[in-house]
Order: C-alpha cells, then structure tokens, then sequence
C-alpha cells in the first residue's frame, strides 16, 4: 500500500468506496423512476481509507492483518486524489432513499460469493 503520510498529505488516503451492488441499485432506481432526470453523483458521501478497505479483505478471508507500506511514486504524488468523497445530496432531494452497503461488509460479500469460489469470474 503506498505510503501518503508526507509533509504535503500528512492525512492517510480516503476513498468513497462503493459496491457495484449499490451502484446497480440506484441505476435501477433511476430507470424505474422516470420523473426524475439529471446528473447525480453517486457514492455513499462517506470516504473511508485504504487501510480499512486492507484490514476489512483481510478480515473477511479469516486472515490477521499484514500491511506493508512503500513510498508513493514522486511522478504522482503531486497530482494523486488523496481524499474523495461523492456529494449526494441532489440525489436524496430527488428521492432516493436507499441506504449503502458498509465497507466491511461489501468486502466480506464479494470475497464471499466471488474471490473464494472455484470460478471467480462467475
């Protein structure tokens, strides 16, 4: 995992992770919901880090935590997103109302049902 505690970024890196899940589920909604029209950001509005996304997969392969840190890349780290965060408020004033599947538990799914099956790509 890189490394982004620098003079520069003194904050771990923070995502907006979304399950796929979730994002077919307000796709669904959008196209059952003719009325509503427009440009919406979706995420869950709650950026979490990398590190907890690592300790959330190990966890759900039954595994204690082993993270190794390397320096982020100099080419980059002037111009890397080190936090992100989906503004979605247009998209609850338009109705959507439907929680977001947490971390741990979006992780914990896909290794479930997909990484620890015979065939992962099914």
């Amino acid at each position: 995992m890189a490394s982004t505690d620098t003079l520069d970024h003194p904050e771990p890196t923070r995502r907006d992770f979304l399950y796929v899940e979730d994002a077919v589920a307000v796709m669904r909604w959008l196209v059952e919901t003719p009325s509503v029209c427009g440009l919406f950001n979706v995420g869950t509005g709650s950026a979490q880090s990398f590190r907890g996304m690592i300790e959330a997969m190990f966890a759900a392969l039954g595994l204690p935590p082993h993270i190794e840190y390397i320096d982020m890349p100099a080419v980059i780290r002037n111009s890397y997103q080190y936090f992100t965060q989906a503004s979605i408020e247009k998209l609850r004033r338009a109705g959507y109302n439907a929680g977001f599947t947490p971390l741990d538990k979006a992780v914990r799914h896909y290794v479930g049902n997909f990484l620890e099956r015979p065939d992962r790509y099914r």
